[in-house]
């Protein structure tokens, strides 16, 4: 019976010097996205009409037609399932409504974000001037811009991805598309 005792205090002395257990942070599965190249698109394709602007395109996305509207467009991203929603309204003395209705749209999503800083753009040769907004925290968006020429033309963007908003999970894709984007505002033009 001394034996028995003996070594059951042998075995908790050995299994109380263990390291406490912890667990083990959650991972995400590694993306290897590829290299940036673009081409230029201003419909004519796909089923998309010829446009009242053009932009350079990703190679790694898709452009669709959106039913919402004459000369909407929808950016496709379907390996990671993002999608920019891009919408066209032509200027009709309806700047500020536009404007007003586009910032309703970005700011619905300060219930869930964190942040929302805005930055502007403006490329006066090109007659593009515009807004982007980056949301931080487990928003519906990662990103959106407006752009016009504040008399004929007025675009807007806005990034989505089909899937539970987790903004660790989709970093690496959002900064890729946001990269993207990016690249669109800088080389939009109007061609009507």
């Amino acid at each position: 019976m001394k034996k028995g005792g003996i070594i059951v205090s042998i075995i908790a002395l050995f299994a109380s010097c263990a390291k406490p257990s912890v667990p083990k942070e959650y991972g995400y599965f590694r993306i290897d996205l590829p290299e940036h190249t673009y081409t230029y698109y201003d419909g004519n394709q796909d089923g998309v009409p010829a446009l009242p602007y053009s932009f350079l395109l990703s190679s790694s996305a898709e452009v669709r037609p959106h039913e919402g509207g004459a000369y909407w467009i929808d950016i496709l991203y379907p390996q990671w399932k993002a999608k920019v929603h891009c919408s066209y309204r032509p200027i009709q003395g309806n700047l500020k409504e536009l404007s007003d209705d586009a910032m309703e749209f970005v700011y619905k999503h300060t219930i869930k974000a964190s942040a929302i800083p805005e930055r502007a753009y403006s490329n006066p040769e090109a007659g593009v001037y515009g807004l982007t907004f980056d949301f931080a925290g487990n928003t519906a968006t990662t990103m959106q811009f407006v752009l016009t020429d504040s008399v004929k033309h007025f675009f807007r963007g806005a990034v989505y991805f089909s899937n539970v908003p987790n903004e660790d999970s989709i970093a690496p894709v959002a900064a890729f598309v946001r990269e993207d984007m990016l690249n669109l505002i800088e080389s939009f033009r109007w061609t009507k």
